[in-house]
């Protein structure tokens, strides 16, 4: 029981949090409808509870005190008091011990027992009884920060969405397994700032890494109970912390020193961030803070029955952005990670959600967009949408705001099927493949607006695409019920692991195919972290929970090096041929000095354009296009000159005439698919000359201006 005394003086109602001036902390938190709001002071092993404090001001809705004698290091939590009327939508409960919403660290981890839960578990009123036992000892406890930092002239990259190349990692996952970085390190942010597993994004060529969740989160209950952890970090219970796990040092510096060697060799930063919902869950969950301080302000609760929650999200509860209060928080917190964290992006889970107004409708003019785009600050960084969530009229791709870019899972789906092997897409694949100006082509949105993918975190890795028609789930101890059985994957004839060499080359070519049509497509690539490596989660497509070598990248032993090497010729390729990145959406239309090039013509296999018929064959399992770039600067390079693409799904081979441009005298190979590095071959082909176009496999050859046919 607290047994010190502190001085306390009245403070300021800003900034929400913890902040420590050099000279004392202030303490000010957010409740509209508390009645007392103590501040708890623990030892420095976050056991003991050695003080409490009342906060003397109330000032707009917010309790804020000063304490002098406070100090960077100090751990904390809260004990707010008011009614605890579920059926009103309060649910304060001052025996349990709270998170700061703003806190800048945290320190423990969570120890689960009923305690934790405002009401009695298990009594016959559930929710509506109420729980007096203590549960600080098992909390996670708040830490205040000395924000100082020398950044010794960082400088973000600001690299143009036309020009960047995201890859999508886990920050455990991509170090835990990886040799060179020293053991102490791995699973760190720490670790991720080794200079090994710099060089290899490097080698890579990806301009962006984007990290899932680092912000505090908790492992569920049942989770830990089965001897799992919510590995992915979609749970989150603090904006501004980072999560406590991948600190090897402890201390918040680790990660500011992370981003500033990212930036070092012109990596960006992007955050993948949860403010649709918290770990508090839905009625039946713990009491562990924003629940605590004020659940009528921070939740969205049913219309007419505020004991239950609004759930867009599929986890039980969403924040009320459309609250100022509970959107301020949502604001400071982004722009905390920007200045102070120096972050570049964010990736929005669930984004809709966060667009919901208060009548529950998605709206393009949500406050939360609109504040989002008049910031000073967050207004000139990447913003990504994951544009969907669980609610009606929740699948939103599209509709978000110009200075959007958003997941396009349509790239992603089509590109399945197209090389699964499935027939008449071509029409609709052509459209993923030129920026999706369908869904992008308005208000001013460029091709950047599509973040392409073909995998990412939640589904099946590269290497299990082509491995697996069934997801295999087991290890998740959900009876294979979880993640999704709509994977548009296909095995290559065998069911998993096998032996068979045969199996095992159309499986890599297949690979090849995949990461050649995401880089090769106008947009965003997005690449998931591990498929360069041929990386496989043994048939697991949701492996949220798997903190171990499912989850993790697979160790050097597993590596497909080979596949990296193409991976990272494909990645050279984008950045060196100014025609697969274009600022604009292509049209089709004339340009030059004799008005016979066109920025993007569909072809078919005797060379000339596509007719309707040939666009609506049913059985169409191949596209073929001319990419040229009417902006060229110097022709005579090879980053201006057009790009003869062939992509072939069909089980055949097939032949296609090369155009004859003005001023080419060549045709130069740059990807071939059905070879084992994917280069293709070395001699130049001459215009109007056949090539032969294996089955299942992507061909590119790059214009060849002058009398010679180097470079």
């Amino acid at each position: 029981m607290a047994s010190q005394s502190l001085r306390v003086e009245p403070g300021l109602p800003y900034p929400l949090g913890a902040t420590w001036d050099g000279k004392g902390v202030n303490f000010a938190l957010f409740s509209a409808h508390a009645e007392r709001v103590q501040l708890c002071v623990f030892d420095h092993r976050g056991q003991r509870e050695i003080a409490r404090v009342d906060l003397p001001e109330y000032t707009h809705e917010v309790w804020h005190g000063y304490l002098p004698d406070a100090r960077p290091g100090l751990l904390y939590g809260y004990r707010v008091f008011g009614p605890y009327e579920p059926r009103a939508g309060h649910r304060f409960n001052p025996h349990k011990l709270l998170i700061d919403p703003c806190a800048k660290a945290l320190h423990g981890r969570i120890a689960w027992s009923d305690a934790h839960f405002g009401y009695r578990v298990g009594a016959r009123q559930g929710d509506l009884s109420f729980d007096r036992r203590d549960n600080a000892r098992g909390m996670p406890k708040c830490m205040v920060i000395d924000p100082a930092y020398t950044w010794d002239g960082d400088r973000h990259p600001r690299t143009p969405w036309s020009n960047s190349i995201i890859y999508e990692a886990h920050v455990r996952g991509f170090t835990m397994q990886r040799d060179a970085v020293p053991a102490a390190l791995r699973g760190s942010f720490a670790g991720l700032a080794h200079p090994a597993a710099i060089e290899h994004l490097q080698k890579l060529g990806v301009t962006a890494i984007e990290l899932l969740p680092v912000q505090a989160f908790l492992d569920d209950r049942y989770l830990i109970e089965r001897q799992l952890s919510n590995y992915w970090g979609y749970n989150s219970i603090g904006f501004f912390a980072p999560m406590p796990r991948y600190l090897a040092t402890g201390h918040v510096g680790e990660f500011k020193a992370m981003v500033r060697h990212l930036h070092e060799a012109g990596i960006e930063v992007i955050l993948d961030v949860v403010y649709n919902h918290t770990a508090e869950g839905n009625h039946l969950g713990p009491t562990l803070s924003f629940r605590g301080i004020d659940n009528r302000s921070y939740y969205r609760l049913m219309p007419g029955d505020e004991r239950h929650y609004e759930d867009f999200t599929g986890c039980g509860n969403a924040l009320r952005l459309h609250h100022p209060r509970v959107l301020q928080m949502v604001m400071d917190s982004l722009r905390y990670w920007v200045e102070e964290m120096h972050v570049d992006g964010f990736r929005f889970d669930l984004a809709t959600t966060l667009a919901r107004e208060a009548d529950g409708a998605f709206d393009p003019h949500s406050g939360f967009l609109d504040v989002l785009r008049q910031d000073p600050v967050l207004g000139r960084i990447k913003l990504i949408a994951e544009p969907w969530d669980v609610g009606v009229g929740g699948y939103q791709v599209g509709q978000f705001p110009p200075d959007w870019a958003e997941w396009n899972d349509k790239f992603r789906d089509i590109v399945r099927r197209f090389w699964k092997g499935e027939g008449g897409l071509i029409g609709e694949l052509a459209g993923r493949m030129s920026g999706s100006q369908d869904l992008f082509g308005h208000a001013g949105r460029r091709p950047w607006s599509s973040i392409n993918f073909v995998t990412a975190h939640d589904g099946f890795t590269l290497r299990d695409l082509v491995s697996y028609e069934h997801k295999h789930n087991e290890a998740n101890q959900e009876g294979n019920r979880d993640g999704s059985d709509n994977n548009n994957s296909w095995n290559c004839g065998v069911e998993g692991a096998t032996d068979d060499a045969a199996v095992l080359a159309l499986r890599a070519r297949q690979q090849r195919n995949l990461l050649a049509t995401l880089l090769l497509a106008q947009g965003v690539p997005m690449l998931l972290a591990g498929d360069e490596l041929g990386n496989s989660q043994d048939g697991n497509n949701n492996a949220y929970c798997q903190d171990n070598p499912i989850g993790w990248i697979d160790g050097p032993d597993r590596h497909d090096n080979d596949l990296f090497d193409f991976a990272c010729h494909l990645i050279r390729i984008r950045r060196e041929h100014r025609p697969l990145r274009r600022r604009n959406f292509l049209t089709g239309s004339r340009f030059g000095d004799n008005g016979l090039l066109r920025d993007v013509v569909w072809l078919a296999p005797s060379g000339e354009a596509k007719t309707q018929e040939d666009w609506n064959y049913p059985d169409a399992r191949i596209l073929c296009f001319l990419l040229a770039d009417p902006h060229a600067t110097d022709k005579s390079q090879s980053a201006d000159a057009p790009l003869f693409i062939v992509l072939n799904a069909h089980h055949d081979d097939m032949a296609y005439t090369l155009p004859d441009l003005p001023g080419i005298s060549a045709w130069l190979y740059l990807i071939d698919t059905s070879t084992a590095d994917g280069k293709g071959r070395q001699a130049p082909v001459e215009p109007r000359a056949q090539v032969e176009v294996a089955a299942r496999s992507v061909v590119v050859l790059c214009g060849h201006h002058g009398t010679g046919a180097g470079g």
